[in-house]
């Protein structure tokens, strides 16, 4: 699977306020000036243009639904092609000329698409973000992109993207040949998963292990080279074998306002850490390629971004 990174560095022109988790903030405004920039027959609704198909906007914010010959797999929705990663930290009030980061991840062909999505976000600067000071959200400009390892691809100096760099392919490696270990999970944002059809603030391994399979089967189904050859209902019993040690997780719920559906709604997810222990070298793999690309419902929002490590 075709895998990019991209940290945006942007300056705010004046005074701005951002709620404490930034990633609904910014997805929306996101969608906003993509279609904008984008959208050729200027429609509200994309349903019936006769665009759709060849449509950006239309490929990374209007998924559809699978049916018939598309849904072979079994994975039983498309997942989106993109991640904002907002920034981690929960300050709330900015300055004129302080500095903010982001990031975008972008699995599949969609990489090709960058320049529209910079262009976006340095429209997104001029339509401006967060709550309304004296009638006006906070501007911003886009100062540059670099990608996942530092290299500047894209300055507001120059505005010359550099290109085809700050992609690679990204795979599902080999199992490891360790034996019983402890591995403690970080859950650096929320974390929404369900299991029998209700959210969980648990985390027993082989509810981690069922998200991880979904994850990664989508993902790579449908921007990969197909869906990966492993042994599901094996991976999901084995895991029921390995122990949770420590847990340390607890519910947060945070608000977002939904501008497609004209409301405030009440998200939730787990957050916090947990100590696994048992044999963890087949499901190694998984681990490492769920901390690149986030886990769960919502990550498109940054929702669901792990970071795991051994512990001895």
């Amino acid at each position: 699977m075709v895998y990019g990174k991209y940290n945006f560095l942007c300056r705010f022109e004046g005074d701005a306020v951002l709620p404490r988790y930034k990633g609904s903030t910014f997805r929306g405004v996101f969608g906003q000036a993509l279609k904008m920039v984008v959208c050729a027959l200027r429609r509200k609704q994309c349903e019936d243009c006769l665009l759709i198909e060849r449509c950006v906007y239309s490929q990374v914010f209007e998924v559809q639904p699978l049916s018939g010959q598309d849904n072979m797999t079994r994975v039983s929705a498309k997942p989106h092609p993109y991640v904002i990663e907002p920034p981690l930290s929960t300050r709330t009030l900015y300055k004129k000329n302080d500095l903010f980061d982001f990031a975008l991840l972008l699995f599949g062909d969609v990489n090709k698409n960058l320049p529209y999505f910079i262009y976006a976000f340095e429209q997104m600067g001029s339509v401006g973000i967060g709550k309304r000071i004296n009638g006006s959200r906070g501007y911003f400009t886009l100062e540059e992109v670099r990608s996942g390892d530092n290299q500047l691809l894209y300055s507001r100096g120059n505005r010359i993207l550099v290109q085809d760099s700050g992609t690679g392919i990204m795979e599902l490696n080999s199992p490891q040949p360790i034996g019983t270990t402890k591995l403690r999970l970080n859950l650096i944002t929320p974390l929404r998963l369900k299991f029998e059809n209700r959210l969980k603030a648990e985390l027993p391994f082989h509810l981690l292990v069922r998200a991880m399979l979904r994850r990664i089967s989508s993902l790579l189904s449908y921007y990969g080279e197909g869906e990966p050859d492993l042994d599901y209902r094996g991976m999901v019993k084995r895991a029921q074998d390995v122990k949770t040690l420590e847990s340390k997780l607890e519910w947060y719920d945070w608000r977002r306002y939904s501008f497609r559906q004209d409301k405030a709604m009440l998200m939730g997810g787990i957050v916090g850490s947990i100590v696994y222990e048992g044999r963890l070298g087949e499901f190694m793999p998984m681990i490492d390629f769920c901390t690149r690309v986030h886990l769960g419902k919502q990550t498109t929002f940054g929702l669901g971004k792990i970071k795991a490590e051994i512990t001895s």
